[in-house]
């Protein structure tokens, strides 16, 4: 996976995806990422590449030009065109099935927008991909950009030394994690649960699995909706509704599972 970064700050990308897994995977060669300073394609060529909004309005706009200079040469070094990721918060909401599509890529190229965005007339000329990680405004595109090929590295084979974290986590498979624990046994008086000290795999594989809708439903009711539930994960929701010291549910709990079980 070649990562490449339209950017006015390439030591903030740089120094941020150089560390940790993503910079390890990058030194092993899983991972390429090039920045390019778009400051350098500057029309004036003193560095400014923002001018005011017309229409009048608060704030600056990046413009067009020295955004499609640095695009095209950056295009003529790779030799060709790959998709273009424009991060906004008018984009379509970044999710892990997203992060799988794009982890398909050879290459991906990450726009980031600063100040009140980038004219218009280049984003139609050269996004192919307009994404938000989520329903807030940053001062620019570099922390969503991080964001984005962090996740989309973690599916990238090689990039993990155990390939099995990148399955079996968070949202993979459409709901939340299930809880884990390490040694010492007991912490504080508080135990890890027998189950999973039995050596029992198909009994350690189900008590996760209800644990992550159990998870899914305290926190993020609305995945279990879109989540493959088969028998046994129907008949442990089901379960549920009984009350339980460890499980009770509460009354907005109950209603939705109640629903969600009459489908």
């Amino acid at each position: 996976m070649n990562y490449y970064v339209l950017t006015l700050f390439p030591e903030m990308i740089e120094n941020g995806m150089n560390t940790s897994i993503v910079g390890r995977a990058i030194a092993k060669g899983y991972l390429s990422l090039t920045t390019v300073n778009i400051r350098d394609y500057s029309v004036t060529g003193n560095g400014r590449i923002d001018d005011y909004p017309y229409g009048g309005g608060a704030g600056m706009v990046m413009q067009a030009e020295p955004v499609c200079r640095a695009y095209e040469d950056l295009i003529g070094r790779i030799g060709k065109r790959p998709r273009v990721v424009y991060l906004t918060p008018q984009g379509r909401v970044f999710s892990q099935q997203m992060a799988r599509e794009l982890a398909r890529e050879e290459d991906l190229i990450f726009l980031c927008g600063h100040y009140e965005g980038v004219d218009e007339r280049v984003l139609e000329e050269i996004a192919t991909d307009f994404v938000s990680i989520g329903d807030y405004v940053l001062t620019g595109g570099e922390l969503p950009a991080m964001v984005m090929m962090d996740s989309v590295a973690r599916m990238v084979p090689g990039v993990l030394s155990n390939q099995e974290s990148g399955q079996n986590e968070s949202f993979q498979d459409g709901l939340l994690e299930y809880p884990q624990y390490s040694r010492p046994e007991e912490w504080r008086g508080k135990l890890v649960p027998q189950v999973l000290l039995s050596g029992h795999h198909g009994n350690v594989d189900r008590w996760r699995r209800d644990q992550s809708l159990l998870r899914t439903l305290r926190s993020r009711p609305e995945l279990l909706e879109r989540a493959a539930l088969d028998k046994k994960d129907r008949k442990y929701l089901q379960s549920l509704l009984e009350e339980g010291q460890e499980t009770a549910l509460t009354d907005d709990e109950k209603s939705f599972l109640a629903k969600l079980l009459a489908i």
